[in-house]
């Protein structure tokens, strides 16, 4: 059999590997990368299910959702349902627009649970590495390529998407980088379906839409794009966040969040055009919007501003950082930053690459050897690496503040031993969930409802009573959406008086039961907005 060979010549700029008939082949240090971030992710995510530390929120939202999806209906959750004010038959396509996510439903007729979603997550958010590795390899050759996507598969955004269980940010890192290198590529055309495909992941996507249009605007040549880009990134938002919500059931005005610009989004526009000042200001309230934005940068060694790519960023980072309430949406912590890290990625190489044609010049004049009158060299050593040295010490330097950053955040957990074993809580937890019959309606608390999930009925337990005849509850610590543990004991104490009878009772897991049928309508709270 022939062996691959590297191409001498190039159709969009990367290296390719090529078998016995042409066919592209991706190099296996880049296969193993990716296979390895792959394990690494599922591994973390499965273990963080098996010792009860995923949540009903979310987790299960989007389980009942692809379930439903799996039988050819529209994406029920009824936990997001009654807990939110909905009713049980809410389709979180009210909540938010993300069809993509039918694709992941053949997946539940393998295996139909919350551990699919993850294991699908972690094989997406790793497959970024793909477009990533390409793009840098044509601007800094594959040594940095490779230097880069080790970098992101450790980044911290990433870590903290995966440490809040499953969310349609996964397939943002893949589709968002697919964009930025085939358009790089002059592969126009699958560029834009990577941009369609994105705008079925969020209905707020559109905004990278144009933040990408903002960068096109840069380019020499491609200002008739980017205005495209744009005109079309913000049409879509506004249809899938004012139409197609609203046309799913949901609140188009349920995750407005600018109050302190207006009650809408013309009056909203108007004070900020008005008002500029007052926009600065909210970019720093609460001071924690500021450092998230630094560790945005700061890890990436601040290459990112010395590229207009960046541009791609600024709208969707500003739909957070805007806000006066939600705050999730400005946190270092949950899933919004990964929305932005394969960018940012991109827009750090490709400053670096700006960056030294800028300085190009000055440093090949550092390599010419100074000369003394007689003519011999004073220097036998240029005062600067050689250039594939050079090349690489950009990306070098970002897999090193990469490597930094992982015992503060997520990532740090794989060093516990204790981290994949339960401990004698989520054993208690183990036995209160198996006590819980098949097919059940139950109150689940937060933790509990993953292991519930393919095989009951869960609803969230929280301060509304659902006259479901399960109910699993925690005593000891103070979980979502209560705001103290006290509230949590005088809920127990409301069950059993209602006439519910503890089952179960262990290291502050609390099994009721109440015999009869499930109640014929189930109590929905009053609507309530929940950041997610």
């Amino acid at each position: 059999m022939a062996e691959a060979v590297l191409a001498d010549g190039k159709t969009d700029g990367a290296p390719v590997l090529r078998g016995p008939r042409g066919i592209p082949r991706p190099p296996v240090p880049l296969v193993v990368l990716i296979a390895a971030a792959a394990v690494a992710y599922a591994a973390y995510s499965l273990a963080r299910i098996h010792t009860f530390r995923a949540s009903t929120y979310d987790l299960v939202i989007f389980d009942q959702a692809i379930r439903s999806y799996s039988g050819f209906g529209l994406p029920i959750a009824m936990v997001k349902g009654v807990h939110n004010g909905f009713g049980p038959d809410f389709s979180i396509l009210g909540d938010h627009f993300s069809p993509i996510l039918a694709v992941l439903a053949p997946l539940y007729w393998i295996h139909d649970g919350p551990e699919t979603l993850v294991v699908a997550q972690a094989v997406l958010l790793a497959l970024a590495i793909v477009p990533i590795w390409r793009y840098t390899s044509r601007r800094a050759g594959a040594p940095s390529a490779y230097l880069v996507s080790g970098a992101y598969a450790l980044s911290w955004p990433i870590a903290e998407a995966l440490a809040f269980d499953f969310h349609e940010v996964a397939f943002v890192p893949l589709l968002s980088a697919l964009l930025v290198e085939r358009y790089d590529a002059g592969r126009k055309g699958q560029a834009v379906l990577a941009a369609g495909l994105l705008l079925l992941v969020k209905e707020d996507m559109g905004l990278l839409l144009a933040g990408f249009g903002l960068f096109l605007l840069t380019q020499r040549g491609e200002r008739r794009n980017g205005a495209l880009f744009i005109v079309t990134g913000m049409v879509a938002t506004w249809v899938s966040s004012r139409v197609l919500i609203s046309a799913f059931g949901g609140d188009d005005d349920y995750y407005w969040a600018y109050g302190a610009f207006g009650p809408d989004l013309p009056s909203a526009a108007l004070h900020l055009l008005t008002h500029p000042w007052d926009a600065v200001t909210m970019l720093g309230t609460p001071p924690i919007k500021l450092r998230t934005m630094a560790l945005l940068v700061l890890p990436l060694l601040l290459l990112p501003l010395a590229s207009p790519l960046t541009l791609m960023a600024v709208p969707l980072l500003a739909e957070r950082m805007l806000a006066d309430r939600i705050a999730n949406w400005w946190e270092p912590r949950y899933h919004y930053n990964a929305f932005l890290i394969a960018v940012l990625f991109m827009a750090a190489m490709d400053g670096a690459a700006r960056l030294r044609r800028l300085l190009g010049p000055r440093l090949r004049r550092s390599r010419e050897p100074s000369r003394t009158s007689t003519g011999v060299p004073a220097r036998p050593f240029p005062r600067v690496p050689p250039r594939p040295v050079l090349r690489a010490l950009p990306a070098a330097g970002l897999l090193i503040a990469a490597a930094l950053t992982v015992p503060s955040f997520s990532f740090s957990e794989f060093a516990n031993d204790t981290f994949f074993q339960r401990n004698e809580r989520a054993k208690a937890a183990a036995a209160a969930v198996a006590l819980v019959p098949d097919g059940a309606l139950v109150e689940a608390v937060n933790p509990v409802g993953p292991a519930l999930s393919p095989r009951t009925r869960v609803l969230l337990w929280d301060w509304q009573p659902r006259d479901a005849p399960w109910v699993v509850a925690d005593t000891r610590r103070r979980q979502f959406p209560f705001a103290t543990r006290d509230e949590q004991l005088r809920r127990v104490d409301q069950l059993v008086a209602r006439g519910y009878r503890r089952v179960f009772q262990r290291e502050g897991f609390v099994v009721l039961h109440r015999p009869g049928p499930d109640p014929a309508v189930i109590p929905v709270s009053p609507r309530t907005q929940v950041n997610h």
